[in-house]
């Protein structure tokens, strides 16, 4: 390993911050459930149906990846492409109980803690540990614990920011450990493609390309004007990026960040009828959800994917807090009208997201608009 940072930089300099991810998380806890399964291909999704089923690829093993299957892919390509794979059905429950273990484990571990989805989060240690060296080793521990108490393996990024421990957590997949230190960012990210910074997806991967850049390297060096005339003020957040930098801070959220219901259709349809009655069972779904917890929202996000497997999504954000189940109905529709009569759905969801919960001390004039 390398000489730690030099003590006498400031606080800022020398944070460490990690970046906890499962790997391939249902797949694993399947095969954690089901030891005869391990080092077989094993995708979690929906019902291939030999060939014909409808659904996506929730997320596989690593066993199954080497046949080029991926999440989001449509199931039955997944089974083109493997047919002798395990197919097993998505169990929410039981990835959400090992995945409230999971996170207790690192807020242990954890002078701040923020977790942003079931199964990553970052942390930030105490002042136990003073250096890259000791992150290394602490990081060890925090590998140890999960593979002890819940039997499945995580891969840990250690850097100075978000954006390094992020990056550097996927480096060596799975069950892997990378270590960034502050003097090492630059000739870490520098030879990456400029896909694997969060945030940059097809459309802005594609943007960059035609302007000649493909490396972190170049986007780093890139005249911030001509970024942000392509880009806007996302040109100079990426070059920030690029070159390292990123000043968000973590931020402990609640560990139900969103409630969402999502509906696959047995044959692609254009029958607003269908649409909107299946989108109204879902939203009853959601509205359980948030009276069980208790939970205020303030914004209703729709997703459809059409016949052809395009997705859209659509969100509006209310003035006030509510729960009122007609508030998620009528704001659904709307976003839906966007979409009628355009194509065949293959796909309608709905969720709510900017939760809280409701504070009994308050009025329930927060449920009605």
């Amino acid at each position: 390993m390398m000489p730690a940072s030099n003590p006498k930089k400031n606080s800022s300099e020398r944070r460490i911050v990690f970046h906890v991810d499962m790997d391939s998380f249902f797949a694993s806890v399947e095969v954690r459930e089901r030891p005869e399964l391990k080092n077989l291909p094993v995708i979690v999704g929906s019902d291939p149906k030999g060939g014909s089923g409808r659904g996506v690829v929730s997320t596989c093993s690593y066993a199954a990846r080497k046949y080029g299957i991926h999440s989001a892919m449509p199931i039955s390509q997944a089974y083109r492409f493997c047919p002798d794979a395990v197919f097993l059905p998505v169990n929410m429950k039981l990835y959400a109980g090992v995945s409230a273990g999971v996170m207790e484990i690192l807020r242990g571990f954890a002078e701040k803690f923020q977790q942003v989805s079931v199964d990553e989060a970052y942390l930030i240690p105490g002042s136990g540990v003073r250096n890259f060296e000791e992150a290394a080793l602490y990081a060890l521990r925090i590998k140890d614990e999960v593979q002890r108490q819940q039997k499945i393996t995580c891969s840990v990024g250690v850097g100075p920011n978000r954006l390094v421990s992020k990056i550097a957590s996927g480096f060596q997949k799975p069950d892997g450990l990378t270590v960034v230190r502050p003097e090492d960012v630059r000739d870490f990210l520098f030879p990456l493609p400029v896909s694997r910074i969060p945030g940059v997806g097809e459309k802005t991967e594609e943007t960059l390309k035609k302007m000649g850049i493909n490396r972190v390297e170049e986007l780093a060096n890139w005249d911030v004007q001509m970024l942000s005339e392509k880009l806007g003020k996302m040109g100079f957040r990426l070059k920030q990026l690029a070159n390292g930098l990123d000043f968000e801070e973590l931020v402990e959220k609640e560990s139900v960040k969103s409630i969402s219901r999502h509906g696959t259709f047995a044959e692609d349809t254009d029958d607003p009828v269908k649409v909107s009655g299946s989108l109204d069972l879902l939203i009853e779904s959601v509205h359980g959800s948030l009276m069980k917890h208790s939970f205020l929202f303030k914004t209703v996000t729709l997703t459809v994917r059409f016949e052809d497997f395009s997705i859209y999504t659509r969100s509006r954000t209310l003035s006030i807090w509510t729960s009122d189940v007609f508030v998620i109905k009528r704001t659904a529709m709307q976003l839906l009208s966007e979409f009628t009569g355009r194509r065949k759905f293959r796909l309608v969801g709905v969720g709510v997201t900017k939760l809280r919960e409701r504070d009994e001390r308050q009025t329930l004039i927060t449920d009605f608009p």
